[in-house]
């Protein structure tokens, strides 16, 4: 069947033929031209061609993916599978192919970031690493991984912990000098050298290479004992200990010096899990795991796409390629591995080896992380199985008809009746939705009224989610609206579905825990419509957390979004009313003037003297605003 696909299909029946035997990059199109596929080969007429050749018990998931979207194939000769390997990865950053390996955005975990150019370096926690010349360290697979490393660094090793805008301003020590954690660089004489030093045990730290350190820390609390200086030998006493505390917590796996990451991986059916475990002088420092958003390319593609991935980003991984290990201990062998291996090899500027171990240490390492691997996918397996238990209780106890995978929440914002806003924040299969999250600006009542605004807000929603035509833009009705509040809430949320026809709509309301007048601390409490008492629900309920959840995630959305506009209503100029007057010239008239109160000043020869201000522009503002008396 494989080979009928491909002979229907003139273009690539054509290219197929004539494929040269040659390194290079291949491209499948689909009927629009849009990229879908992104590969490398050391042969392209026997890499592409493979895909078109039935074989039995094809593990290839998602081959007959490819042949129903594949219309056109594209093809680019290299002199070398290193200059094919460099290609893939930037046609696969340019195209975004859908059937290549994604992997979770390291955007959703935390980095420790450190610049040894700076004067006075510090380390500071980021979730997006830029190609700035700093040294990246991570991604952490927790934040509470990274902010504890990052605690155990400040109280041993005394680095500044102030940005950069407060170095420069600060005039007296703040209290990090007071409890000697930091030698308060922004006002005292400060030993430049001493310092640095901090700073490159911080990296040695980081990298892991704790004997290294170990050694330096020896060293100079010696030579601090030799000066009788024995502060500071105490502070490298104290360092000292912190190193070996760490170092004694970690497995010792082999006794090579070499560094080495170890990649494993684990999948069942189109899903798959990965996990790279970092070996530093023969011990595991870190292991990092990777969820895939499509596990149906085959493990040696998923392989090749995480160490593009994984090693071709210069700002996560630091000058130099600093980030680079030695070795790479791969489960199987990509396709043209060793161009991927010349590849980084110059990048990092020493010789990269990528190792598929058969025994040894190296395939004793290997099944270690394979388990991580394993671990790692049966954990979010776990997970998934427990929100789908929660959604599932959730279901029975407000009697919907099924699960509720959609729940929204309705929370309204105000200060004193001005800068009301209403909020709905969205769970999809218990995770938050920001692509359905809505922020309404209340145009009805400004007196501080929350059920007139929640009127407002949710008619204007339902009416939304009622109109087939802008229903598709994440405009369609929930499983489940949630109000936070309690009967009052209930009654208004319901008035606004029952007077747009959508009596059909499940709509509950959590009222949030408070005191009784007999004293009695009363828990959140879920009410129903047409239903007298709240439903009792226990308060370590899962089905209780899941509305708690979104019922939180909307009052911090309705406060930011109320925050927002309280912001811009201070910040408003009477210039903003002015017809005919765009930002582009108010903001010209306000830079050059210095304020408002200077434009409504100002002669006409003033404000004509402003760049690109216009006579057309003056006309516009003394229709609003008159020009001064002489």
């Amino acid at each position: 069947m494989a080979k009928r696909d491909a002979g229907s299909r003139s273009p690539l029946k054509g290219k197929l033929a004539v494929l040269p035997a040659a390194p290079g990059c291949y491209l499948f199109r689909d009927r629009k031209g849009e990229v879908v596929y992104v590969g490398k080969a050391k042969s392209l007429r026997a890499r592409v061609r493979s895909y078109f050749v039935a074989r039995p018990a094809d593990e290839r998931y998602f081959v007959p993916l490819l042949h129903q979207a594949a219309a056109d194939l594209e093809t680019v000769v290299t002199a070398s599978e290193k200059e094919a390997a460099i290609l893939e990865n930037e046609l696969i950053k340019r195209h975004q192919p859908r059937f290549n390996v994604k992997l979770r955005d390291d955007k959703d975990f935390l980095c420790l970031r450190l610049d040894l150019r700076q004067r006075w370096p510090r380390l500071q926690a980021v979730r997006r690493p830029v190609a700035d010349g700093a040294r990246y360290f991570g991604p952490y697979p927790s934040a509470t991984s990274a902010r504890r490393t990052l605690r155990l660094v400040n109280k041993h090793f005394q680095l500044r912990t102030c940005g950069d805008a407060e170095l420069a301003s600060r005039r007296r020590p703040c209290l990090q000098y007071q409890i000697r954690r930091c030698p308060a660089p922004c006002v005292g004489e400060v030993d430049e050298r001493r310092y640095a030093e901090q700073a490159r045990a911080v990296e040695l730290f980081l990298d892991g290479r704790h004997d290294e350190l170990c050694a330096e820390l020896e060293e100079r609390m010696r030579r601090a004992s030799a000066a009788l200086d024995y502060e500071l030998a105490a502070r490298y006493r104290d360092g000292l200990r912190a190193v070996r505390a760490v170092r004694e917590e970690q497995r010792v796996v082999a006794v090579s010096r070499r560094d080495q990451d170890v990649v494993g991986l684990h999948r069942e059916g189109p899903l798959a899990q990965a996990a790279v475990m970092l070996v530093r002088q023969g011990r595991v420092t870190d292991c990092r795991s990777f969820c895939l958003v499509a596990g149906e390319l085959p493990d040696e593609e998923i392989l090749a796409g995480l160490l593009a991935r994984q090693y071709g980003d210069e700002a996560a991984l630091g000058p130099g390629g600093a980030g680079r290990p030695d070795e790479i201990v791969l489960p199987r062998r990509p396709d043209a591995v060793q161009g991927l291996a010349d590849w980084l090899t110059e990048r990092r500027g020493r010789k990269v080896k990528v190792l598929v171990p058969r025994a040894g240490g190296a395939k004793r390492l290997l099944d270690l992380a394979t388990e991580n691997a394993r671990h790692g996918f049966e954990q979010r397996a776990r997970a998934e199985d427990e929100i789908e238990a929660r959604l599932a209780e959730l279901g029975r106890k407000l009697r919907l008809p099924s699960a509720p995978r959609v729940v929204e929440c309705c929370d309204i914002s105000h200060l004193g009746g001005t800068d009301a806003v209403g909020a709905i924040a969205c769970l999809r299969d218990g995770r938050p939705d920001k692509s359905r999250y809505r922020s309404f600006h209340v145009r009805t009542t400004t007196s501080g009224d929350d059920y007139a605004a929640m009127y407002e807000v949710l008619s204007r929603r339902f009416r939304r989610g009622r109109d087939e035509t802008q229903a598709e833009g994440g405009w369609e009705l929930p499983d489940l609206l949630l109000v936070d509040g309690g009967r009052g809430q209930l009654g208004t949320a319901m008035a606004a579905a029952r007077d747009l026809g959508l009596h059909d709509l499940a709509v509950a309301a959590l009222a949030k825990e408070r005191e009784s007048a007999a004293g009695e601390t009363l828990v959140d409490r879920v009410y129903l419509p047409g239903q007298k008492n709240p439903v009792s629900l226990k308060p370590a309920s899962g089905a209780l957390q899941l509305l708690a959840r979104v019922r939180d995630e909307a009052h911090r959305f309705a406060n930011r979004g109320r925050r927002q506009a309280g912001k811009r209503r201070r910040l408003r100029s009477e210039l903003d009313d002015i017809p005919g007057l765009g930002p582009a010239t108010r903001g010209a008239l306000l830079r050059e003037l210095g304020s408002a109160q200077a434009v409504r000043a100002a002669a006409d020869e003033q404000i004509l003297a402003v760049a690109g201000v216009s006579a057309r522009h003056l006309r516009a503002l003394r229709r609003v605003i008159p020009a001064p008396q002489s």
